[in-house]
């Protein structure tokens, strides 16, 4: 995917270019800078030393040397006072001049650490925002594989308002428990709206088969029962076959022409690369991932039941037995079409992220 977070030292990312938090003297300071110049090796220094101060805000290139990276961008992020001194601004400033340098110096790849969260207190909820704020502007641009690369679970943070609001709709709506209902079958439930919906439709079924189909019945009556196989001779399947709904990637060409936008607008949005939605678009039988199909609904904004028969071309479905589904569920119910924001919020509770 085109956008993607990853739980990595940026030291060990292969990529074209990393990006290094620097201090604006030309001296090596700690954190992210200190290990990138400990893995690079002295001349980085010697290189650095040459450009001599940086603004806050601003960013500068070198060569790689010893990292497995071809460049280093150096930028300098702002320190964090109490956000009424252009923070904001500078640390977005900090993102687009390294951007605009990576395209300039044509690079492929680029990964970027949570720029100022560290010794430069810049607060981490806000600081992601801005990130995935202006990293996603300019994908909707440019091609580039952008990674933002978090060193551990403690150097990704949600905003509070957001991390309760799905914390919340997940309680609510995710099955985790187990017991087995009357017929002996193990069950899964979830919270209490979920059992009680549950015990709703199980009123009434308390019959066993016969009491519905008698032992008396027709042929026809026991050749209808759960689980029994009904004949079908080989016109009436070359018929089922012709009735089947569009698949998958015709079902999206044509949610594409419905929206009047390009097709580079909806992968884009999906973070979806060109190359693979290239494949798509050439192969009518083509089979997604469950992440890539939700990406594409995201991306031309379905609503919940629009996605559950979008994703079901691709013979996928949605889940209350599954936290990634609830999560994404959670997007779907709020209108919330953004799918870097939600990769954010898959990401800090541990689940697969939405795209290729």
């Amino acid at each position: 995917m085109p956008f993607e977070i990853v739980r990595n030292d940026i030291v060990n990312m292969q990529a074209d270019a990393v990006v290094n938090t620097a201090n604006p003297n030309p001296v090596i300071g700690s954190g992210v800078d200190s290990g990138i110049h400990k893995k690079a090796g002295h001349e980085l220094l010697a290189a650095r030393q040459k450009i001599g101060c940086i603004d806050f805000g601003d960013a500068v290139i070198t060569p790689g040397f010893g990292l497995e990276a071809k460049y280093v961008i150096h930028t300098v992020g702002p320190i964090w006072e109490d956000g009424n001194h252009e923070e904001d601004q500078i640390l977005s400033s900090c993102y687009r001049k390294s951007l605009a340098l990576a395209k300039e110096y044509e690079c492929e790849s680029v990964a970027f650490p949570l720029i100022a969260t560290g010794n430069y207190g810049f607060p981490k909820p806000l600081a992601l925002q801005i990130a995935v704020r202006e990293i996603s502007t300019f994908l909707l641009e440019n091609e580039m594989q952008i990674y933002l690369v978090v060193f551990g679970k403690e150097a990704f943070a949600l905003s509070e308002k957001l991390y309760k609001s799905v914390t919340s709709y997940i309680d609510e709506n995710y099955i985790r428990s187990k017991r087995l209902d009357e017929y002996g079958t193990e069950r899964v439930y979830g919270s209490r709206f979920e059992t009680r919906r549950i015990r709703e439709r199980l009123k009434g079924r308390n019959r066993t088969h016969k009491d519905i189909c008698p032992s008396q019945a027709s042929e026809k009556c026991l050749n209808m029962s759960v689980g029994a196989a009904v004949p079908m001779d080989s016109d009436d399947w070359g018929q089922l076959l012709k009735d089947l709904d569009a698949g998958f990637s015709e079902t999206l060409l044509q949610l594409i022409d419905r929206t009047g936008k390009k097709d580079s607008e909806i992968y884009k949005k999906a973070n979806v690369d060109r190359k693979l939605f290239s494949k798509i678009r050439n192969n009518m039988d083509y089979k997604p991932s469950k992440t890539t199909a939700l990406a594409f609904a995201f991306a031309l904004e379905l609503d919940v039941n629009e996605t559950k028969d979008f994703i079901g071309r691709a013979g996928f479905a949605l889940s209350h037995s599954s936290k990634f589904d609830v999560i994404v569920e959670y997007f779907l119910v709020n209108r919330n079409y953004n799918v870097f924001e939600l990769n954010e919020v898959l990401f800090a509770f541990d689940q697969p992220l939405i795209g290729a």
